[in-house]
């Protein structure tokens, strides 16, 4: 039988590109997410009709679900990818409670809550790899965007965590540190052509994800993580 991947927000454009890569090396996927008809859209036109792939309804900040969710699927995965995301401005995250707290639930409280259910279910004795789908925003807090960077630096540092503690289970977790997608997320933002990465090729980096922790897609992307992280501080406070 083949392996099986559960995608935790499967309809964000890189999730949906991720399951078709998966279905192709001949996984079977469970595709989870409140718009499941949007994602049954994107297959369609994609011709995809396969028995392999699964489609169900997950609400990442409905904590209370969160157990009879794991519990009725149709298989325990050996693989788990979060890609849940949410974003305001960071001007109405600072004045708007309601959209920066969804914003700290479905990119940390909901992962959290999940994925801890998964590493608790110790009958499921194939699960090999949790990827978790996170942001260079995290990597250094920047006045424009510090509020949105603080929920991915938090899951972040979660899943950092979460693999040393899933060490002697020998189950590798991995994060995708992700510069600019162009994605439904992104759209009109004023952001540089030259940095956009297709969300398929985000969604091979997580497909293709190795046995390291930190996994950052693009090399352009690679050197500004390395700068963001050993700038000095009064050279951080210039940045946007």
């Amino acid at each position: 039988m083949s392996k099986t991947v559960l995608i935790l927000g499967a309809n964000s454009d890189v999730a949906k590109e991720a399951t078709l890569l998966y279905l192709e090396k001949g996984y079977q996927v469970i595709a989870a997410s409140r718009s499941t008809a949007a994602i049954e859209s994107f297959m369609e036109a994609k011709k995809v009709s396969d028995s392999r792939l699964t489609i169900c309804y997950f609400d990442a900040i409905a904590f209370e679900t969160h157990v009879a969710f794991y519990a009725s699927l149709p298989a325990k995965p050996h693989i788990v990818v979060y890609a849940a995301g949410f974003q305001v401005t960071n001007e109405q995250a600072l004045t708007d409670w309601e959209g920066c707290y969804r914003m700290m639930q479905v990119h940390y409280a909901g992962a959290v809550s999940i994925i801890n259910i998964i590493v608790n279910d110790k009958g499921n004795e194939h699960l090999e790899r949790i990827i978790g789908l996170s942001s260079l925003s995290g990597v250094r807090g920047r006045k424009s965007n510090f509020i949105y960077g603080s929920t991915k630096a938090a899951f972040t540092q979660y899943l950092a965590g979460m693999r040393q503690y899933l060490f002697a289970r020998k189950v590798v977790v991995n994060v995708i540190v992700a510069g600019y997608i162009r994605s439904k997320m992104t759209a009109g933002l004023d952001l540089p052509e030259s940095l956009l990465m297709e969300p398929s090729f985000i969604a091979n980096e997580i497909v293709n994800a190795g046995n390291g922790f930190t996994i950052v897609p693009g090399i352009k992307w690679k050197l500004i993580y390395q700068v963001l992280r050993l700038m000095p501080e009064k050279l951080a406070a210039r940045l946007p």
